[in-house]
């Protein structure tokens, strides 16, 4: 596990004011929500209906398509524009607080808990991970992707690689550990891999934008981010072996008597 000591007071300075990039209009709204249509399709595999939380949805594309898939959503989001966007253009319940564990008691017990890029950022993640675990309705699934410690590109880039992102990035889990935590909590693993369309995206982001770190001049930065695309389809050979990419997507259930059999082992 990577942690990042004397995490700073102020970690909210770090973020800068349109890190979220809230949608102009309804129009551009759509268009970014299509992006994330692999989210929704991953969730119904395990889980068609019911009530779904995200934890951390930023404006709220997910949230939007689990609104459109029949699913009653509600959010815990920090900050607030992202709060008042989620109500008013997407019409869900959003939760503001900086205190997501505690949040939790503020919703109803979810079939669908999902933490999109999300745990990286947490101060404590292991009593998110407990709370969670202990929220979430029994048959229900916890959805978590995260950047992986283990990542090729980790090895190569060191303090360097783009997903490292010191000091917003806090705490950096590997497969096994987070398996492991929540087995501990009572959930089983259903799948992780690092070969889902996010972290496919988060190894060419990683290429590139590692890449850029490594140069100086915004025209040579430019450039380089650019031809990183190539660079991310030559090493995507090698990243396509699980267990190496940048990013990793784990989905787990709590044991139900209809499932409380179900077990796994395919953290890599």
């Amino acid at each position: 596990m990577v942690t990042l000591i004397n995490v700073p007071d102020d970690i909210g300075h770090y973020y800068a004011c349109d890190y979220h990039a809230v949608p102009t209009d309804l129009a551009h709204l759509e268009r970014r929500a299509t992006h994330e249509q692999y989210k929704i399709e991953l969730v119904k595999q395990f889980v068609n209906h019911g009530k779904l939380l995200e934890i951390g949805p930023s404006w709220g594309a997910f949230c939007l398509l689990a609104k459109r898939a029949g699913f009653s959503v509600e959010a815990i989001e920090r900050d607030l524009e992202c709060c008042e966007f989620l109500r008013s253009k997407i019409q869900v319940r959003a939760i503001l607080s900086e205190q997501e564990a505690a949040a939790l008691d503020q919703t109803h017990t979810p079939n669908v808990i999902a933490l999109w890029h999300v745990i990286e950022h947490m101060r404590d993640p292991r009593t998110l991970l407990k709370r969670a675990a202990e929220h979430l309705a029994p048959g229900g699934i916890l959805i978590i992707a995260t950047p992986s410690p283990k990542a090729l590109q980790f090895r190569l880039f060191g303090r360097y690689w783009a997903h490292l992102d010191a000091p917003r990035h806090i705490n950096l889990i590997p497969a096994q550990v987070l398996c492991a935590q929540l087995k501990e909590f009572g959930l089983n693993t259903l799948m992780c891999t690092t070969n889902d369309p996010g972290s496919i995206e988060c190894n060419v982001f990683g290429w590139r934008k590692s890449l850029s770190n490594l140069v100086s001049g915004s025209f040579l930065k430019h450039q380089v981010y650019y031809w990183g695309r190539l660079v991310a389809d030559i090493a995507g050979l090698i990243e396509r072996r699980d267990g190496y990419g940048s990013a990793y997507t784990a989905v787990f259930v709590k044991p139900s008597k209809a499932n409380d059999a179900q077990s796994s082992s395919l953290c890599k």
